[in-house]
């Protein structure tokens, strides 16, 4: 009778130990046993212009990876994470993995929204501080001379710059052109006049001086 009930006990206990040792290997299943999948996919913005560099962060892993330049990417996720995409002036957007087909791949397009970014405002100043401004600014000398304005305004150099960057009038050059070749049509086969040496206009000059229509600027 002993012998009987201590086969039956061995019995019990074995049968225990094996469904104690299936229940933990239902708990805590094998790396073997995890899904994976191959999530590759394009980000871009409300354009429907790629976002190049964009953050791609497995919430559920810790793990991620930065989009190349044309805004591609692939990461191996599991069902269920939650997959967060991030770039800057853009909103952050997450994404829950489904269950994926046969070949365990799955292929999206994620959409950005732009995000307005408003910083605290920031004045800039040449001076460390505003007592050197201050004293700057009282110290300052300012020219309100006009005529010593004006002289520099009226420089070779300045008078050069503003020459150079004038361009030429198209009526004006051919009005001129147009005399020249008029001129040299009139006086074809012979010495064109000179005044220096034409007695009636010297008359005329000495007349107009002598009647004040000319005046002598000294």
């Amino acid at each position: 009778m002993r012998f009987t009930v201590s086969k039956r006990f061995l019995w019990l206990l074995t049968m225990l130990l094996m469904v104690r040792v299936g229940y933990a290997q239902n708990a805590n299943p094998s790396k073997d046993s995890i899904q994976f999948i191959q999530l590759t996919g394009i980000v871009v913005n409300d354009s429907m212009e790629r976002l190049p560099f964009t953050a791609i962060y497995d919430r559920s892993t810790k793990r991620g990876v930065i989009a190349d330049y044309y805004g591609y990417f692939a990461l191996v996720v599991h069902p269920g994470d939650t997959i967060q995409f991030s770039f800057i002036g853009f909103k952050q957007k997450t994404f829950v993995v489904p269950e994926p087909d046969s070949n365990n791949e799955l292929s999206i397009v994620s959409l950005l929204e732009s995000d307005t970014i408003q910083s605290v405002p920031v004045d800039v100043y040449p001076w460390p501080s505003k007592e050197e401004f201050a004293d700057a600014f009282v110290n300052l000398k300012i020219n309100n001379d006009a005529i010593t304005r004006a002289k520099e305004r009226l420089s070779p150099q300045e008078m050069a710059f503003v020459y150079g960057d004038i361009g030429s009038d198209p009526s004006l050059s051919y009005n001129v052109q147009s005399q020249q070749y008029l001129n040299q049509i009139y006086y074809r086969g012979q010495q064109q006049p000179n005044n220096l040496l034409n007695p009636l206009a010297w008359s005329n000059f000495l007349k107009s001086l002598n009647n004040g229509d000319l005046k002598i600027v000294r």
